[in-house]
């Protein structure tokens, strides 16, 4: 049998919610991502350590979404010697109880900018505003099940290999989450109590790995809560993902259509998600309240510079009549100036 087409299926264990021994490749990256949005207050953040410690060192990405507009963002990538734990540039992600409980806590600076698009170009956006101290305490517990997880071989539960260079993850897995706690920026502090998306990955990466992708995290309330996703990885076929919650069960999605309204930048402002389940179909309507670009750039041994573009836009959901919170976060390769997946 060709190896390449062996049967796979999807495992996930406690332990797997704790760090891996990296993979003996140049860009092994394991990382934890948390999100949350106060549907009260409108205030919303997401967090991000990614360690690449066989490169030696973490990305580290702490975003803070304020209720006027302002945007406080700090991105480092701190030295790090070790990847048994997610603590890097004052942020720290511990898990507290596998699946269930995770902690939150940041204390350094943001930049805070009343234009989050200048976050374009980071060099001025850092230099021309302010950087103020930024003070995070959240307690992260599971609402879901867990969703995804790290294929094996169905007969062998063996590991499939990876093509380090054109990986994106070995493993990947998601749930939604409320939390509650803190957050103080500039002296102004908001107590949390919101509703998000966690996951979790781990193995080979490049960001330049995939050509485009849309990944639409939300919650409504704690019995319905969405992930869409549109993935594609050469620029032309489309792979739909995803999950529907509805009270304590996962319905998958199957089917994923989405129409995106842009600006004059190439920034989504607003956009509607057709979703199909085996149960049912669903419209989603997007409008992004603020937005901050974000960008990763690699040289290839051979010197060609890569850029690519993530546009992280806090945005406003309805569906079936409710109304809810999360990001509509965009990934692009940008060739010739242009995000490939724009008008897609």
């Amino acid at each position: 049998m060709d190896e390449r087409k062996r049967a796979t299926r999807i495992v996930l264990a406690p332990e797997d919610e704790y760090n891996h021994e990296p993979d003996p490749v140049p860009n092994y990256n394991e990382s934890m991502y948390l999100n949350v949005v106060d549907h009260a207050t409108t205030v919303g953040a997401w967090f991000r350590i990614g360690n690449r410690v066989n490169e030696g060192y973490a990305e580290m990405t702490c975003c803070v979404y304020l209720p006027d507009g302002r945007v406080g963002f700090m991105y480092q990538r701190p030295t790090i010697a070790t990847n048994e734990v997610f603590d890097a540039g004052g942020l720290r992600i511990d898990v507290e109880e596998p699946f269930r409980r995770l902690r939150v806590r940041y204390e350094g600076k943001v930049c805070l900018l009343d234009d989050p698009g200048q976050m374009a170009d980071p060099r001025t956006a850092f230099s021309e505003n302010p950087s103020v101290p930024c003070f995070v305490d959240l307690a992260y517990r599971g609402i879901s099940p867990m969703y995804g997880g790290r294929p094996v071989d169905a007969e062998t539960g063996d590991e499939p290999e990876q093509d380090a260079e054109s990986s994106f993850s070995k493993a990947h897995y998601e749930q939604h989450v409320g939390a509650t706690g803190t957050i103080e920026v500039d002296g102004e502090r908001f107590a949390v109590d919101g509703l998000g998306l966690r996951d979790k990955s781990w193995g080979a990466r490049y960001w330049q790995a995939i050509s485009w992708y849309r990944w639409l995290p939300m919650a409504f309330d704690e019995d319905f809560a969405m992930m869409i996703s549109l993935i594609s990885r050469d620029g032309t076929d489309r792979n739909p993902g995803g999950m529907v919650l509805h009270g304590e069960r996962y319905q998958q999605i199957r089917e994923v259509a989405i129409d995106t309204d842009w600006d004059d930048d190439g920034y989504q402002t607003g956009l509607t998600a057709v979703v199909s389940t085996d149960e049912r179909t669903y419209e989603v309507r997007g409008s992004v309240t603020s937005l901050i670009p974000l960008r990763n750039r690699r040289t290839t041994p051979d010197g060609e510079l890569l850029h690519t573009r993530i546009t992280e836009g806090l945005t406003r959901f309805r569906c079936d009549g409710k109304t809810g919170w999360g990001l509509s976060e965009y990934l692009d390769q940008i060739v010739d100036g242009r995000p490939v997946g724009m008008g897609v």
